[in-house]
């Protein structure tokens, strides 16, 4: 039976604000908490209703926690609904990354913040190297997806192929699998018990199905949206021209936002290797660092982008000062990160059920999110590296036994991602102060 009851538009703002502040665990526990308030405590949806909506935004690139609330937002009330509920999802952690960024940026050097931030690695170490079991477990499902996440693992390490063109080279090949040998590229079958509602189900979410899939409605979403999201770039290189870092920053993390398929961690991979190898921007120890502010706080893993951009143009915006220059770097870097994520939900959710039906698609999705796989271990190899062998000193026997434990704890003891952050960041800071 559909749901008739909607919440009023009060009482859906209420909940996303809160579930902005307590959203940690990574898109996984974000996506349980939605499940247990949504589904089971306050009935908003039905099952079926959800995990469609799930499978819809895990398709996409980008934060699918976040996509998926904005999508329940927008079943409820709309526009307006999926705009409260995607950016009150994210909202309290851009205000404490950016805080917690002007803290790293001014004052990492002292030596008990270096300290602390020493700790901090092998927790992150150990954080990739268990994201890459539990993706691989999730979508090497045979040989051909061990072969492309092999595949993917050398071209971005050692021939430093560009992120984009492995996404792309992945989806082609998987979507010729679809045709050709379905059998092997074919994405999972939906659990028993999930049965194909067909477009009913978008007719009783979402209003009329023909005035939603219309081409005028979906014209005018796409010019407003695309105003949207490049209206801050077009200021700013109108106020300071369009070879400024500002300028790089939009460009780098738009594309960022549209080929990075496989959850965050693919958009660090991504992130990383443009930041750091390319415009040198930070290095590999500030992208670890980066991203164990980022698991600390609640919100989207993603938002370790706004790290790097609010580090990015601490340091090379010239003609402001540092915390000026980092807060509109940092800024910039959340609203394009973001921004196509609502494009792409209000203007494919109407089509949802076209999309999950097509084979071909799935298969091409199956293939990315494979190669994916070898994107992520490159990042955790390169922070491996980094981390027991660091700039300027010799081996770190305690970063690998603390990497271990930590990996351990997580992997066989069910130690949560938090108590591993901040336990292995007072480990390092007193093994710092003792040694």
């Amino acid at each position: 039976m559909p749901v008739t009851d909607k919440p009023t538009f009060t009482e859906a703002f209420s909940y996303w604000l809160k579930l902005g502040f307590v959203s940690f665990g990574g898109p996984t526990g974000q996506i349980a908490m939605m499940h247990k308030e949504v589904v089971e405590k306050k009935k908003w949806m039905d099952e079926e209703h959800f995990l469609q909506a799930l499978n819809f935004c895990m398709l996409l690139p980008g934060p699918e926690a976040q996509q998926l609330a904005t999508y329940i937002g927008w079943l409820m009330h709309r526009t307006m609904g999926g705009i409260m509920a995607g950016v009150l999802f994210v909202l309290p952690s851009v205000f404490i990354l950016w805080g917690l960024s002007y803290l790293y940026a001014s004052f990492g050097n002292i030596p008990s913040v270096s300290a602390f931030f020493y700790g901090l690695k092998p927790a992150v170490t150990a954080i990739v190297a268990e994201a890459v079991i539990r993706i691989g477990k999730k979508s090497l499902k045979n040989g051909i997806f061990v072969g492309l996440a092999a595949a993917s693992f050398i071209g971005i390490y050692f021939l430093k192929a560009p992120f984009p063109f492995i996404v792309l080279l992945a989806g082609i090949i998987g979507y010729l699998g679809g045709i050709y040998a379905p059998g092997k590229f074919s994405p999972a079958k939906p659990k028993p018990g999930i049965k194909d509602s067909g477009p009913t189900l978008i007719s009783q979410l979402s209003g009329d199905t023909q005035t939603q899939t219309g081409w005028s409605r979906s014209l005018k979403v796409l010019a407003v949206c695309l105003i949207i999201w490049f209206l801050p770039m077009i200021l700013l290189g109108l106020w300071r021209g369009w070879n400024d870092i500002f300028i790089d920053i939009g460009i780098l993390f738009s594309k960022a936002a549209i080929v990075t398929f496989g959850g965050a961690y693919s958009v660090l991979a991504y992130v990383s290797q443009q930041a750091v190898e390319h415009y040198g921007w930070l290095k590999p120890e500030q992208m670890m660092d980066g991203l164990g502010l980022a698991e600390t706080t609640p919100g989207p893993l993603i938002m370790v982008n706004q790290f790097v951009g609010y580090m990015a143009a601490f340091t090379q915006a010239q003609g402001l000062t540092p915390g000026a220059a980092g807060a509109i770097g940092g800024l910039l870097t959340t609203w394009v990160t973001f921004a196509p994520s609502f494009l792409m939900i209000f203007l494919g959710a109407p089509y949802i059920e076209r999309i999950r039906g097509n084979i071909r698609i799935g298969s091409a999705l199956s293939a990315i999110t494979a190669a994916v796989v070898g994107v992520v271990l490159s990042l955790g190899v390169t922070f491996t590296y980094h981390t027991l062998l660091p700039e300027g000193a010799g081996f770190d026997w305690y970063a690998l036994v603390a990497s271990i434990v930590a990996f351990a704890g997580m992997q066989f003891f069910t130690w949560g991602m938090i108590p591993v952050i901040f336990g292995s960041a007072m480990a390092g800071f007193i093994w710092k102060i003792i040694a």
